[in-house]
């Protein structure tokens, strides 16, 4: 309006001079297209043979097509599509394509397909044995001069703005497919999609699926707006429990559900080091399962996901604003992560109050079994702070705060903890084989109460296993954080961080079956145990010294201090007390401890001057009787279980090491080394709270 306003005001020399100019435009732009119009099929004819030169000699691809030529102002047509590794199976075959690309985009220099039509396309992935027809997709370059990451600059704004601009300028606005079948055969699994029919009309898509013949079916439908750079798509399923092809014969996946929706609703690009992407996510009904998950199936009715992922030039974060509802739970994660100079990732979780039941409500069936039917009410809150620098994870930063004071079960799923306050039977396991049932109780002749066991040995055993086990209420944060940051020095799972709670619950009540899942399972289980405070910690205690492995086919402590030593668990010394204890991470070991004088062997030495010092720093030996070295050289094993003397060996000081034992002993080494550090730091955490 404001331009047209301008026009009229204009003079009649100043409008004829501004129709002089756009004729003048006008003419050369027809002029250009006309030139390109005469030259455009050999442009078209030195486009495909470069692509198909640069295929052939790069991937060693051979590109075939029997026909292409324009047919249309911007619209190419090709015929007889193959594409043909070499010494390999044709990966596709296309009987007809047809593809146009804007002409207006294509003036400022953005490549944007209009329309797109396919006619009998096949797309098949063969693989036998370790050589495939895909391969070539994972092939390095030759010749190609390494980057490295301090030669390029690292902008993952400007990199995933790109990746979205590639992405969205190959959706066509119209698309008209017909018969496309993609296929996957190797030497165990064979299966073929099939797309009878799909189109794209202004943006609108619909389509269905099929699974080899008529398997199965999914229905897809949705509006994408390569423009706006926006997308909605919802896929369902025609029939229930209908499972989604390859994930189980390639990877023992299982993964059904009726409907998945996805929306990308806002791409905002701030500057050249700020992009945001907005949007949310829902599923109704999805099962998944895997031996690695859990050994149930998992079924969560209904989840939706809401929020938006910040981007910048070297960080990236789920905003603080973005949610999960699972049920009738909702929290907001605040995820981000920078993985220059250092890499570092944060994590933080603040509830606010919230009733109780809803948690439970959300937790998907077949997740945690023993939870199942569980009630509980009142309120409860969850404030979770984390975050780790991977080149520094001594300083990892986590706190964790659970206010619980109103939470209360009001009956107990599968798992009832209360059982432990009576007799019950308990199976020994090893691994998922069962060895034998104990009978936890005044029954049981064995059972040994906890008043009936020397005090040094409880001492020795809390020291070695959980220091803070009457402290705490069944976790202990220095101990997460020791545990996380030993694994990431690792690079791999070395180190857990099991109270005795935790090795209760562990061995009572969960299966032997090790997913990912059932730790967090132990985790919620132990803590209502001990938030509900059904169960003593003297009670917990005294099961756990019934239960635990403490040798081959050997349980609890009465079957211990008898087979080792010949005693009563109440008898034994501190030296006795201290090999007992140091076994128990490793009890099928424990025997590797003692030369065949039946005298332990002098590395043993490390866990006694450990725990004997850390023991005299509490002052928890006062009362207690301590020879010299806290009772090393007392510790004498059964004359029946002692290894045989080594052949011509005379001197009975000489102390064989084997391979086997030189393991042991630096396993034991490192282990104690943690355990201390983790020690120290409680003990000075405790030094902080008296001066407080």
């Amino acid at each position: 309006m404001k331009i047209l306003q301008k026009i009229r005001a204009l003079s009649k020399r100043q409008k004829n001079m501004v129709l002089l100019i756009c004729g003048s435009l006008l003419l050369l732009l027809l002029i250009g297209l006309g030139i390109g119009l005469s030259v455009r099929g050999e442009m078209l004819d030195r486009a495909v043979k470069k692509v198909q030169q640069t295929l052939l000699t790069r991937y060693e691809i051979d590109f075939k097509v029997s026909d292409y030529r324009f047919t249309g102002l911007t619209t190419v047509t090709f015929s007889d599509i193959e594409v043909l590794p070499e010494n390999r199976d044709t990966l596709a075959q296309i009987e007809s394509m047809a593809v146009s690309v804007r002409l207006w985009p294509l003036l400022f220099g953005d490549v944007k397909i209009g329309n797109l039509s396919l006619k009998n396309s096949d797309v098949t992935l063969i693989k036998h044995d370790s050589i495939s027809n895909y391969d070539f997709l994972f092939k390095k370059k030759e010749n190609e001069p390494a980057v490295s990451n301090d030669d390029r600059e690292q902008n993952y704004a400007a990199l995933i703005d790109g990746l979205m601009k590639q992405v969205f300028f190959k959706i066509p606005r119209d698309m008209d497919l017909e018969n496309f079948e993609l296929s996957y055969r190797d030497d165990s699994l064979q299966q073929r999609v099939r797309l009878p029919k799909a189109t794209i009309d202004d943006g609108d898509f619909e389509a269905s699926l099929f699974l080899n013949d008529h398997d199965a079916q999914w229905n897809l439908a949705g509006h994408v707006n390569p423009d706006r750079q926006q997308l909605r798509i919802e896929v369902s399923s025609e029939q229930k429990d209908t499972e989604l092809p390859f994930l189980y014969g390639k990877f023992g996946l299982r993964v059904s559900f009726d409907k998945i929706m996805f929306e990308l609703d806002k791409v905002r690009r701030e500057s050249q080091d700020s992009l945001t992407m907005a949007g949310k996510w829902a599923f109704e009904n999805l099962h998944v399962q895997h031996r690695r998950l859990s050994e149930d199936p998992i079924m969560l009715p209904e989840a939706v996901g809401e929020g938006q992922i910040n981007i910048g030039k070297l960080a990236l974060e789920v905003d603080p604003s973005s949610t999960i509802r699972v049920k009738e739970f909702e929290f907001r994660p605040h995820i981000k992560f920078l993985p220059k100079p250092d890499k570092m990732i944060s994590l933080s979780v603040h509830t606010g109050r919230f009733e109780a039941q809803k948690l439970f409500d959300a937790i998907p069936r077949g997740l945690f079994p023993t939870l199942d039917g569980i009630e509980v009410a009142g309120e409860i809150a969850y404030d979770l702070d984390f975050s780790v620098n991977f080149d520094d994870p001594d300083n990892i930063k986590f706190a964790s705060k659970m206010d619980d004071q109103q939470l209360k079960v009001v009956k107990w799923g599968r798992a009832d903890v209360r059982a432990m306050n009576g007799p019950f039977v308990y199976k020994a396991f090893e691994d998922t084989v069962l060895m034998r049932e104990i009978t936890v109780g005044p029954a049981n002749p064995k059972f040994t109460s906890l008043n009936q066991v020397s005090s040094i040995l409880k001492k020795t055993v809390l020291n070695t296993e959980d220091p803070y086990f009457y402290k705490h209420n069944g976790f202990e944060e220095e101990a997460f954080k020791l545990s996380i940051a030993t694994n990431i020095k690792e690079k791999a799972f070395k180190r857990g961080a099991s109270t005795i709670s935790m090795q209760l619950v562990k061995n009572i009540f969960l299966n032997r079956n090790k997913t990912m899942m059932r730790k967090f399972e132990e985790i919620l289980l132990v803590w209502l145990m001990e938030s509900s405070k059904e169960v003593s910690k003297d009670r917990m205690f005294e099961v756990y010294l019934n239960v635990i492995e403490w040798g081959k086919n050997v349980y609890g402590i009465h079957e211990a201090a008898a087979y080792y030593f010949g005693k009563t668990p109440a008898q034994l010394n501190i030296g006795e007390s201290l090999y007992l204890s140091s076994i128990i991470p490793r009890p099928k070991k424990g025997l590797a401890s003692f030369d065949y004088t039946g005298h332990l062997k002098p590395w043993v030495q490390r866990h006694f001057n450990t725990y004997g010092y850390i023991m005299n720093k509490l002052q928890q030996l006062n009362d207690e009787s301590v020879p010299a070295a806290y009772g090393f050289y007392e510790v004498t094993l059964q004359p029946s279980l002692r290894p045989p003397r080594p052949k011509g060996i005379v001197d009975t000081t000489f102390m064989e090491i084997d391979p086997e034992q030189e393991a042991i002993m630096k396993e034991m080494e490192a282990d104690e080394s943690t355990r201390k550090s983790l020690l120290e730091k409680l003990f000075g955490k405790d030094k902080k709270e008296e001066e407080k």
